[in-house]
Formats: structure tokens, C-alpha cells, sequence
């Protein structure tokens, strides 16, 4: 598929953007005879696809991965839904940052990081590459984050594959059954480019559904609305990814006040453990990200309602 197809579809009316997408469900559901699953993170996206596969198929099981690092609203909206197997990853997240690392700036960084923070006769050519710009923009590590390479802590990009992927792969092996997705390729340059290669349905390879790959944030909202769907409570507290609360991707590019300021406020016990026990405060004194909490509520308020995110 071309860029411009995509944006083609990407600015389709949402009444059109569902019949698409039920056709693409149809299709995948048929291709592997009903043996089929959808990954559910309990966020908005996972939502409302569960949704629509399920006004299809009303039998078609959840999936959720328990990896302890979910916001409490999420765990709670996600007890909430029939029908849902909880998975759980085989280490914790302070085992994953002790022996692989923390994930830090983008995953591409982080993979990079992994090798030159140690070096090997296998990966030597990887490293020349990642600092010479012999490979590609996008595996070129930027200069900003040279001073990583000697960090007194380890990065890796390994956490989201052992805390999320592995548990998927194991149950897709174990029940013979494949995913539905809910990724869009809105949400990241890496997504765009898989959607490109894949479209909503892959057969080869890695075969999984993602029909709403050529939706937008708009649509998912529009959506919820329009079917007055339920979802969880933490997106009414400010905020608007769900993922793993103590992931620090991307955390450098937020305004004030960001992901960790708001859990001081709004989970403050998560937001010690993250910052004292995992030691997540000391990486991001090391990148120059201020983590510590608003000091007034007035204050924290006042950057809200300006849009400092």
C-alpha cells in the first residue's frame, strides 16, 4: 500500500471506516475458522475493537496481559468485561530492568543502546553502523543520546517483548488461535510503515488483524460516543495513553505536567515505588526530565487548562 492510499482511508466518514473494518474481520475470522482472539489492553482502542469484533461474533474471547505495571482504572474497567482471559508474564518488571534495562527515549534508541552499552564480536558491525549513519535515519543513534552509551544503568528495548509479547505468543501456541489488534498506524511512524507493508490483515509471517489500522483518535472517541460504550475512568483523569504506568518512552517530549507528575498527584503510591524502588527517578535526572510533583494544586491545575502535556 502507498502512503497516499493510507491517508486516503484515514479520512474516510467513520460509518465508512466500520464497514471496512468489519470486512477485514470477517475476512480474518473466516481465514482461520473462528479460531481467533482479541489482544485487550483495557484502553480506548482495544475497546471499542472488542466492540466491533464482538458485534460480529459475540463468542469471541478477550485477552488481557496482567503485567502489574497497568494503571488500577485499567485492571478495574477490565474486570468489568465478560468473557476475558488474563495472562501473566513469567518475570517482573524489576527483574526486566535489572537484567535487561530500562526503556528509555523510543525503542529504536533503547535497541541501539542495548548493543553499544555492550559490545560483542556479534554485534560490532551493528554498533559501527548505529554511529557512523551507514544504516538508515531511523537506526542512526542520534547524538543527544551518546552520553547513554556509558550511563551508569543499563537501557534495553527489551521490555515490552518479555512483560507483553512473550505472554501472547505463548497462548496463541497453546489455543492455536490469532489475534485482533488494535493498533492504528496513527500512532507511531513504526506503525505506519508495518501498516504499509501489511494493511489490516497479514496471512504470512507474523498473522494477526489489526482493523482499525486506518483509524484516527477522532474515530475512536466518535465511536465510543456514538454507541455510548463504557470505558475505563482514566482517560476523565487526564490521561490519554494507557500503557505500562512506569514506561519512560517518549517521557523526555512531554510538557508539564507529565505522565509521572500526573501519577504523583493521581497514584501516589505507584509513583514512589517507580521512582524510589525501580530507580525510574534516577534515569530521568540522568536525561533531564523533571519527574518531581507540581507543588501546588493551583499550579498543577493552571498547566492542564493551558494544554501543557
Amino acid at each position: 500500500m502507498e502512503l497516499w492510499e493510507l491517508r486516503q482511508k484515514q479520512s474516510l466518514p467513520l460509518e465508512q471506516k466500520i464497514i471496512l473494518s468489519k470486512e477485514r474481520i470477517r475476512e480474518f475470522y473466516e481465514f482461520n475458522d473462528g479460531m481467533v482472539y482479541v489482544a485487550f489492553s483495557g484502553g480506548k482502542d482495544s475497546t471499542v475493537l472488542l466492540h466491533l469484533v464482538r458485534s460480529l461474533y459475540p463468542d469471541v474471547p478477550a485477552v488481557f496481559v496482567d503485567t502489574g505495571l497497568e494503571y488500577p482504572e485499567i485492571k478495574e474497567f477490565v474486570k468489568s468485561i465478560n468473557n476475558v482471559t488474563t495472562l501473566r508474564p513469567e518475570r517482573q518488571f524489576k527483574e526486566v530492568i535489572e537484567s535487561e534495562g530500562y526503556p528509555i527515549v523510543t525503542k529504536r534508541v533503547s535497541m541501539m543502546l542495548r548493543d553499544l552499552q555492550r559490545p560483542t564480536d556479534k554485534n560490532k558491525k551493528s554498533r559501527e553502523g548505529y554511529l557512523s549513519g551507514e544504516y538508515s535515519h531511523n537506526l542512526t543513534l542520534p547524538k543527544l543520546w551518546y552520553k547513554l552509551i556509558k550511563a551508569p544503568f543499563k537501557v534495553s528495548d527489551k521490555c515490552c517483548n518479555i512483560m507483553k509479547k512473550k505472554p501472547f505468543v505463548k497462548y496463541n501456541k497453546q489455543t492455536k488461535t490469532l489475534p485482533f489488534i488494535g493498533s492504528m498506524a496513527s500512532d507511531s511512524e513504526a506503525r505506519t510503515l508495518t501498516y504499509l507493508q501489511t494493511g489490516c490483515n497479514s496471512f504470512d509471517g507474523k498473522i494477526q488483524s489489526i482493523p482499525l489500522g486506518f483509524w484516527l483518535e477522532t474515530d475512536i472517541w466518535k465511536y465510543i460516543g456514538k454507541y455510548d460504550l463504557p470505558y475505563s475512568k482514566i482517560y476523565d483523569m487526564g490521561e490519554t495513553r494507557t500503557g505500562c504506568m512506569f514506561c519512560m518512552f517518549g517521557i523526555h517530549l512531554e510538557g508539564t505536567p507529565n505522565r509521572f507528575q500526573r501519577m504523583a498527584k493521581s497514584h501516589p503510591k505507584q509513583y514512589k515505588y517507580c521512582i524510589k524502588t525501580l530507580g525510574c527517578g534516577k534515569v530521568m535526572d540522568y536525561i533531564g526530565v523533571d519527574y518531581k510533583p507540581i507543588k501546588t494544586l493551583e499550579e498543577f491545575d493552571g498547566m492542564q487548562d493551558t494544554g501543557h502535556r
